[in-house]
């Protein structure tokens, strides 16, 4: 299976669920392409917090500016214009998506959109 495949089953799958945060929000959205990909899950541990801002402070205690920062701690990060289908972006410089060839799907609170891969501000290699 091409990952352009694992993609489009992995947002398939997403599309049936509801943004819950610390269930299934952007970042644990992002989190679970990664683990699909490479079979590793770097959200351990970070699960199961009520809100985002919990969340955020979740983050802050271990040290993290925030969700960005601590993948910016575990992936490569690389210039946007490089990142391929199945990288992770950054939008709107706190929103974490996954690079579909010229666009990127992101988590919306009414379920999974797309926006434009020119909107990402940075990216990172999966």
């Amino acid at each position: 299976m091409t990952r352009a495949e694992m993609l489009r089953d992995y947002v398939a799958a997403a599309r049936t669920r509801r943004f819950r945060a610390g269930r299934h929000d952007c970042a644990l959205f992002a989190a679970g392409w990664v683990q699909a990909v490479t079979g590793v899950d770097h959200a351990e541990g970070w699960r199961g917090y009520t809100s985002l801002r919990a969340g955020k402070a979740m983050l802050a205690e271990a040290g993290h500016k925030d969700h960005v920062g601590l993948v910016a701690t575990i992936l490569e990060e690389i210039p946007p214009a490089m990142a391929r289908t199945g990288d992770i972006a950054v939008i709107d410089d706190n929103a974490l998506g996954v690079v579909s060839a010229e666009r990127v799907f992101v988590l919306r609170h009414d379920g999974v959109g797309h926006v434009s891969r020119m909107q990402a501000k940075r990216a990172f290699r999966v």
